[in-house]
């Protein structure tokens, strides 16, 4: 089984497939590298990829701290130069979208592009701070299981079956390490981040976030924005067949836009 090893910290991947330009998938909160199965199969035919757990999550090593987004981020960035991971398109789902943001923020010659599945909060609005602060305290509570249980399953897809698997998923990482990457969310830089990014960008969204979307816009106008039909939060999941088309036809717009600059 391939492990990285990143200053100690021992972090699993998987990869697949030949072909430019590489893609790197990161997943969600309590997710792992398998949330990306169906964008793993259909992209290895064409493209060299790679996907990794997290710190916390999957096969990866469980330490007690690093759960803040830089420091996930910062495991991202030494997961890349471990295993030789160059200008990767990075496709990342919910807090890999997050993290991806930062990635380009901070590690600029890194990602040649970022494809952001339904990501976590970059511009929240104050009531979504409240949500995610209110949150973090009732993890942290006696019920937190339940808590969080009904949370994931807040998430889950149309399909039972799947929507079973998403939450059984979620709800096998240690709680206090669910809790900690939720404490640490809110105080995340993501407007910061984002101003400083130039690699191109694609958001996929499972629905229309106009509001959300236009502060995002206001940042970054060039950001191409894709809404798919009949899914959830878990898209990539439920509906590959729209998520793989666009993130196709967005790596040819950008191979074009490349060759003519």
């Amino acid at each position: 089984m391939p492990y990285a090893d990143v200053d100690g910290l021992r972090l699993y991947y998987e990869q697949a497939g030949r072909g430019d330009p590489e893609l790197l998938f990161v997943p969600g909160w309590c997710c792992d590298r398998t949330a990306f199965q169906p964008q793993l199969d259909h992209f290895s035919k064409t493209h060299a990829v790679t996907a990794l757990d997290l710190r916390g999550c999957g096969r990866s090593d469980r330490p007690e701290d690093g759960y803040a987004v830089r420091d996930l981020t910062d495991d991202v960035a030494g997961f890349c130069r471990t295993v030789g991971l160059t200008r990767p398109v990075v496709v990342g789902h919910s807090l890999g979208g997050m993290i991806a943001v930062e990635l380009a923020a901070r590690y600029p010659s890194l990602p040649r592009a970022l494809v952001l599945v339904d990501p976590g909060p970059i511009h929240p609005d104050r009531e979504t701070v409240r949500i995610f602060d209110t949150f973090a305290e009732q993890l942290a509570g006696p019920d937190g299981e339940e808590v969080r249980r009904l949370w994931v399953e807040d998430m889950g897809a149309r399909d039972p079956a799947l929507a079973r698997w998403i939450a059984d998923t979620m709800s096998a990482v240690p709680l206090p390490i669910a809790t900690a990457v939720i404490r640490h969310l809110m105080a995340w830089d993501g407007v910061g981040a984002l101003g400083l990014s130039t690699a191109p960008i694609l958001l996929l969204r499972a629905r229309p976030h106009p509001q959300a979307d236009a502060r995002l816009l206001e940042i970054r106008p060039d950001i191409t924005v894709g809404i798919t039909v009949g899914a959830g939060h878990f898209h990539q999941l439920e509906v590959p067949e729209q998520v793989n088309a666009m993130i196709d036809r967005f790596l040819e717009f950008s191979d074009e836009g490349r060759q003519t600059s």
